[in-house]
């Protein structure tokens, strides 16, 4: 549905987005991150046919963006930083109003409107102007006029950012009800936990560059490597415990340790022998908990030897 070629966007000479190449597949959410500056805004406007890539390709259900914009737009919905909001208009006015420019039927306008008004809780406001909305309910208009033409592509930057909790787990809601064999999804986020519920596979941008990408497990694996497993046990022990070849002890209590099989998972019942033959009181085995964040933190310090200016989980 979503497909870059080398996609690059140039300033001046300077490069906010360097060869970007990937592919977002219908049913599919795909978590853009990086610190800011990384080029995910601008990435956006290329997509959406706002900006001219300098160099490079992109598509949208098969249409290039600089040959059909016209095309790419009927085709997508975003929802930028910068929501463009008709701030004299009620929300039922501005919502009609992009309707209209959608071509869509009135009753279905209607439907429709009345649908996402209702979903994120501002139908009984649809008579106010948008000027007296806070900052959440605009973002919640904004993603309304984004969802109102039902986009097989749908670009969100921060879709959450300025909602108090509640209602930013409405809009995680929506954005996991929106995923269908039709829609891909581009996420835009800062919230590493966001991206982590809601994202099938995460790109992680730096320089305008693609540094990272797949899954949340493979990026956990390729940034902090195999996953480690904490002993619990029933009584102290402080003698080295007695693992097969290839297990590293990482941490050591009087009554835990902490270990890295070299084969994970799949290393566990060899792990349990050794310690039960050797009369080891195990009571508990768990793996220990590798957050999208950790990944996150230890791939920026490898790739700058320092962690400012980074993303914050929420």
């Amino acid at each position: 549905m979503i497909r870059t070629e080398g996609l690059s966007k140039s300033f001046e000479g300077f490069w906010a987005v360097r060869d970007l190449t990937l592919e977002v597949h219908p049913g599919e959410i795909l978590a853009l991150l990086g610190p800011n500056g990384a080029g995910k805004t601008t990435t956006v406007r290329m997509l959406s046919a706002v900006l001219r890539p300098s160099r490079g390709r992109a598509w949208i259900g098969g249409y290039e963006v600089t040959q059909s914009p016209d095309e790419v737009r009927s085709l997508v919905g975003v929802l930028t930083e910068q929501h463009g909001l008709y701030t004299r208009m009620t929300a039922l006015e501005y919502l009609t109003f992009f309707a209209r420019l959608y071509d869509l039927p009135p009753e279905a306008s209607a439907r429709r409107i009345r649908h996402w008004l209702t979903f994120f809780g501002l139908w009984e406001f649809r008579h106010q102007r948008i000027g007296n909305y806070s900052k959440g309910m605009r973002q919640k208009l904004a993603l309304s006029r984004a969802l109102l033409h039902h986009p097989q592509a749908l670009l969100l930057d921060e879709p959450t950012s300025a909602m108090d909790p509640e209602s930013a787990r409405r809009v995680r809601q929506a954005i996991a009800s929106l995923r269908s064999e039709e829609r891909a999804i581009i996420l835009c986020t800062h919230n590493l936990v966001e991206a982590e519920t809601l994202a099938d596979r995460i790109a992680i941008l730096d320089q305008g560059r693609l540094v990272a990408l797949g899954t949340p497990e493979e990026l956990k694996d390729q940034a902090l490597g195999p996953p480690r497993f904490r002993v619990v046990l029933a009584e102290p022990r402080t003698d080295p415990p007695p693992l097969p070849p290839g297990f590293q002890v990482e941490e050591q209590q009087p009554t835990s340790l902490v270990v890295r099989p070299p084969r994970g998972e799949a290393d566990n019942p060899r792990l349990l022998r050794a310690l039960l033959h050797a009369g080891w009181p195990v009571t508990r085995l768990e793996e220990v908990p590798r957050t999208l964040e950790d990944a996150y933190l230890a791939l920026m310090e490898r790739l700058h030897g320092k962690t400012e200016s980074l993303p914050q989980a929420a």
